[in-house]
């Protein structure tokens, strides 16, 4: 924390379990970051089996800690068993759009609403053109900025604001970037994120897999140049995917800040 802070982020991301599965955890890492450090902190809100009496609940919580930003999701269904057939049946909101009007409307442009955005499609997506619809309709719902899902092709990410611009779309879609520091974990995030990575990358990949070091020095100089590829084409700010290891981001900050 104390580390991530010295380069003055301007905030920590919080996640948040489907289904509210780790929604205590996630109250009080926040409120323990707000305590140790001065960096603002952005929880995250899946909308699938969530009420709106627990969404306002868990908000007017954040309000009296002082926290102003949310990012909100879709989220994932947790893969265990539950009594109902279908998650959607236990919540109020089906889709993140739904959560970003229903925040805007009940608290009147307090939080800075963030929503997903997704360059490669995501992954339960039919088509790339429902994907861009979908983020529109985030958009036009109320979302004031948005932070992309990561990704190692950085025409991806430009092609993407090119076409959501064609909508009318102007809020900041801000690039996620994920470190590379583990093959294993790379390739089990990337299958269920959507996430492509490209054959040269990931050729040299496992060509590292057996050797840690060599693996990080090559994720490090790919991510750092993909980072400077950004910030050439006009991006100003960043969202790291720390995974809470701190040195890989600090190791790749230095190069744009």
């Amino acid at each position: 924390q104390k580390k991530l802070s010295a380069i003055k982020p301007e905030f920590f991301s919080v996640t948040f379990g489907a289904l509210g599965s780790s929604q205590n955890a996630t109250f009080e890492t926040v409120t323990k970051l707000l305590k140790n450090t001065n960096v603002p902190v952005s929880p995250h809100l899946t909308c699938v089996g969530i009420k709106k009496s627990q969404a306002t609940e868990l908000l007017d919580k954040y309000i009296e800690l002082g926290v102003n930003r949310v990012m909100v999701l879709k989220g994932d269904t947790p893969q265990v068993r539950f009594p109902y057939k279908n998650s959607r049946d236990k919540g109020d909101f089906h889709f993140a759009n739904e959560m970003v009007e229903f925040i805007k409307e009940q608290y009147k442009g307090y939080f800075h609403i963030q929503v997903g955005a997704f360059p490669e499609k995501h992954p339960q997506s039919k088509s790339f053109t429902n994907d861009i619809k979908f983020f529109v309709n985030k958009v036009n719902s109320g979302a004031d900025s948005a932070v992309t899902q990561y990704f190692y092709n950085v025409d991806a990410y430009f092609s993407f604001v090119d076409e959501v611009q064609k909508f009318g779309v102007d809020i900041p879609i801000v690039p996620g970037i994920m470190p590379i520091t583990n093959y294993e974990d790379l390739i089990s995030f990337s299958k269920m994120a959507g996430a492509e990575i490209p054959s040269w990358i990931m050729n040299r990949l496992q060509l590292y897999k057996d050797d840690e070091e060599s693996l990080k020095a090559f994720g490090q100089e790919v991510v750092s140049e993909m980072c400077l590829k950004l910030k050439a084409g006009g991006v100003k700010d960043f969202h790291f995917y720390s995974m809470n290891r701190t040195e890989p981001v600090l190791s790749i900050a230095k190069y744009i800040i």
